[in-house]
C-alpha cells in the first residue's frame, strides 16, 4: 500500500469517528430530554402533594354558666359567634348550668351568656382545628339598675315654707323682719301669700305697740293740735297712724304687688363690692323682682308709697293734700331705700334669725332629683 492510500484509509476512519461521535451526542441530548419531559409529572407530584395543608375539621366547645355566688346557672341564654359571623348558634344552659356548641368552625369565636335579673356576660377564645374546648366557668352577675326619679315639688308649697320662715324673722328677737329673703332664688309668691305677709305684719302686736308708741310721741310733742290733747287726742292720733300703716302695708306690700305680678320683699345679696350691695340696697324703693324672675321697676313700692300718703293726707289733718301726699310719698320712698340699706349692712350683724336664714338658704333647692340605685336584694333574681 502506497502512502497515499495509507492518508486516504486514516482521514476516512477520522471522519467516520467524528460523524459516530457527533450522532452519539445528539442521541444523548434526545434521550435526556425525553427522560426529563416523561419524568416531569412523576417529580412535581410529590412537590405539590409536600405543599398542601390538611382539611380543616370542626371542633367542640363546652361550658358552664354560674351566678355571682357560684351557683349553677340555669335557664341562661347562651349564643356563640364565628369572628366573621359566619356561625351562629344560641341555646340555653341545662339544669347543671352546661352548655355545649358542636361542629364549630375553627377560629375566633365569642360566647355571650344573658339571664333574666343578671347583666350581659360575655368570653371571647379562639377554637383550633378538630379541638374540644372547654371554656373556664361564665359567671353572670346581678344588673345595675339606674333609676332617674324627677321629683316635681309644688312651688306653691316652697313658697308657703319659705314665708313661715320668714314669719320667725325678728331684730333683737322682737321687731319684725318679715319683708326679706335670703333665698337668691326664692319661690315667687302667690296673692294669697303676699296677704297673708301684709296681714302678719300689720298685726304684728310689736308693730302695734310701735304705732302707740310714735302717737305718744306725736301727742307729748302737739304734733297735729287739731286732734287736741288727752284721751280723744291720742285715741285720734293711734287711729290715724295704724290706719296710715295698715294702708301702706297692704298697698305696697299686698295689693298692687298681686296686680302688678311684683314681689314686696327685699333680696338680701350678701356677697360681691360693697358699692354694689348699696347700690343694690338703695335701688329697693324703684326695683324689685317680678313673679317671674325677672328684676324691673318697682312699680308696686312707687304707687303704694304715694297712694298710701294719698290716703294719709285724709287720716291727718292738713291744709293741702297735694303737698302732703307729695312730700310724703317721697319720704316713704327714701325709708325703702335706707330700709334696703339696714338690712342688707346692719340686721345680719345683730340678728341671730337673720344668721340662720342666711345659712339655711345655702342649699338651693331643686326641681330634680337625680338618684342612682343598685338594686342587690338579698335573695337572687328569680331564673328562666
Amino acid at each position: 500500500m502506497s502512502a497515499r492510500e495509507v492518508l486516504t484509509d486514516q482521514n476516512g476512519s477520522f471522519s467516520k469517528r467524528i460523524q459516530l461521535l457527533v450522532l452519539g451526542i445528539a442521541l444523548l441530548a434526545f434521550g435526556g430530554s425525553a427522560r426529563a419531559q416523561g419524568a416531569s409529572p412523576q417529580d412535581s407530584a410529590p412537590s405539590q402533594n409536600a405543599e398542601s395543608q390538611p382539611a380543616a375539621k370542626p371542633g367542640n366547645i363546652l361550658g358552664t354558666v354560674l351566678d355571682q355566688t357560684g351557683t349553677v346557672a340555669p335557664g341562661a341564654a347562651v349564643r356563640i359567634t364565628t369572628e366573621d359571623n359566619s356561625f351562629t348558634r344560641e341555646m340555653v344552659s341545662g339544669n347543671n348550668g352546661q352548655f355545649s356548641f358542636s361542629n364549630v368552625p375553627p377560629g375566633p369565636f365569642k360566647i355571650v351568656v344573658n339571664a333574666e335579673g343578671f347583666g350581659n356576660q360575655t368570653f371571647s377564645g379562639e377554637l383550633s382545628s378538630g379541638q374540644t374546648l372547654i371554656v373556664p366557668p361564665i359567671v353572670i352577675s346581678i344588673a345595675t339598675v339606674v333609676t332617674d326619679v324627677k321629683v316635681n315639688v309644688d312651688p306653691v308649697e316652697v313658697a308657703t315654707e319659705e314665708v313661715k320662715e320668714e314669719e320667725h324673722q325678728r331684730v333683737f328677737g322682737f321687731i319684725p323682719n318679715f319683708y326679706v329673703t335670703y333665698h337668691k332664688d326664692a319661690v315667687p309668691l302667690t296673692t294669697k301669700l303676699k296677704f297673708r305677709l301684709a296681714w302678719k305684719s300689720s298685726t304684728d302686736p310689736i308693730s302695734i305697740a310701735g304705732t302707740a308708741f310714735l302717737a305718744g310721741l306725736e301727742q307729748a310733742g302737739d304734733q297735729y293740735p287739731d286732734f287736741g290733747q288727752g284721751l280723744k287726742g291720742y285715741g285720734k292720733r293711734l287711729g290715724a297712724g295704724y290706719g296710715d300703716v295698715v294702708t301702706s302695708t297692704f298697698l305696697s306690700g299686698a295689693i298692687f304687688p298681686s296686680l302688678l305680678h311684683q314681689d314686696p320683699r327685699y333680696y338680701f345679696q350678701g356677697t360681691g363690692s360693697t358699692r354694689s350691695r348699696i347700690l343694690h340696697a338703695v335701688e329697693n324703693s324703684v326695683r324689685c323682682k317680678g313673679d317671674n324672675g325677672n328684676w324691673q321697676v318697682n312699680y308696686s313700692n312707687i304707687l303704694g308709697a304715694f297712694g298710701g300718703a294719698a290716703v294719709s293726707s285724709y287720716l291727718y289733718p292738713t291744709n293741702n293734700r297735694a303737698m302732703f301726699t307729695l312730700s310724703n310719698g317721697f319720704i316713704r320712698m327714701g325709708e325703702s331705700s335706707l330700709a334696703g340699706f339696714v338690712q342688707e349692712f346692719v340686721v345680719p350683724k345683730i340678728s341671730k334669725s337673720a344668721r340662720r336664714a342666711k345659712q339655711q338658704s345655702q342649699p338651693q333647692q331643686t326641681d330634680s332629683i337625680q338618684v342612682s340605685e343598685t338594686h342587690t336584694n338579698s335573695e337572687s333574681p328569680k331564673k328562666p
